[in-house]
């Protein structure tokens, strides 16, 4: 086998991580307006002596000057622009690389972060320690006082229940318990990675060419809401009727339930769920994969 060269094999992964970061979505000039923002909150923040190293730099050569050497990096570093990059790549040199302000803040940044992990090592291993007493504990009380336990949705089989349903976060304010594909044509964004809309579902949508996934009004369902807790982990999670048929896929919960974490708000928890009918829709019309869905017992 070839022997990879250290420096070429840098200097790949180097341009690889290159070719993410110089995309049609990076905006220079507003990422410098927000690092000079970032910054400044940061040492309003942070008391000097707990400061990342960067900052040594800043008072040293820029004079405490924060705009001006977010600036510095913009104008000089070899990470301003593509063209830059290009360069340097066609000449590396190790001390230039070495010295370049955008590698020096990026190494203090995460310094700075193993740092804090290690300051803070001592206090995480004693509360894990004692968050597992607690956990223990408060199983025992509950299997004293007959309460059901339920897991966590991180490896383990983790069940519950509830209705579909709209809620109201707010006065005068009431949301639907689904969504249709009229909505996803409504928010299409061809500039926006996660809301460009291909060329054949539109015109499936124009064509309303749901096949047999429509809903009786003839609109093509996409999510529902139900009143389910969930938590990190239930992504994917199968949603199932009384009946226990499959009719949905967990992937997300609302705004306003966000802090179902801590308490469960009955009012406005809602689990957000991928209708079945739209799953199979994707992969019948959409896809062309009709032979999957011929595979399975579907109930009307």
């Amino acid at each position: 086998t070839k022997e990879i060269n250290p420096l070429d094999h840098a200097l790949s992964t180097l341009i690889k991580q290159a070719d993410k970061f110089f995309n049609k979505d990076y905006n220079p000039e507003i990422d410098r307006k927000v690092s000079k923002a970032l910054l400044k909150t940061y040492a309003e923040l942070i008391p000097a002596e707990q400061r990342i190293s960067i900052f040594k730099v800043i008072d040293k050569e820029f004079k405490g000057n924060i705009d001006a050497f977010v600036d510095a990096c913009f104008d000089i570093s070899i990470f301003r622009s593509r063209e830059a990059f290009d360069n340097f790549v066609a000449k590396p040199d190790a001390k230039t690389l070495e010295n370049d302000l955008m590698v020096q803040y990026a190494k203090s940044v995460d310094q700075g972060y193993a740092d804090t992990d290690a300051a803070m090592k001592a206090e995480t291993d004693a509360y894990n320690l004692a968050h597992k007493t607690w956990v223990e504990g408060m199983m025992k009380l509950k299997q004293h006082e007959g309460t059901p336990i339920y897991p966590d949705a991180n490896s383990t089989l983790r069940l519950t229940y509830g209705k579909v349903g709209s809620y109201s976060p707010k006065d005068g304010m009431e949301y639907n318990y689904y969504t249709t594909l009229k909505g996803v044509m409504e928010k299409e964004d061809p500039n926006n990675y996660e809301f460009v809309v291909p060329a054949k579902l539109k015109d499936l949508y124009n064509k309303k060419d749901f096949g047999r996934y429509a809903m009786k009004n003839g609109e093509m369902p996409i999510c529902f809401v139900t009143g389910t807790d969930n938590t990190g982990g239930n992504s994917g999670s199968p949603v199932f009727n009384n009946k226990g048929e499959l009719i949905g896929t967990g992937f997300d919960r609302n705004y306003e339930g966000l802090t179902g974490d801590i308490a469960y708000n009955p009012q406005l928890q809602r689990a957000a769920c991928v209708d079945i009918r739209y799953t199979l829709f994707i992969i019948d019309k959409f896809a062309g994969a009709k032979h999957l869905v011929d595979e399975m017992t579907i109930v009307e």
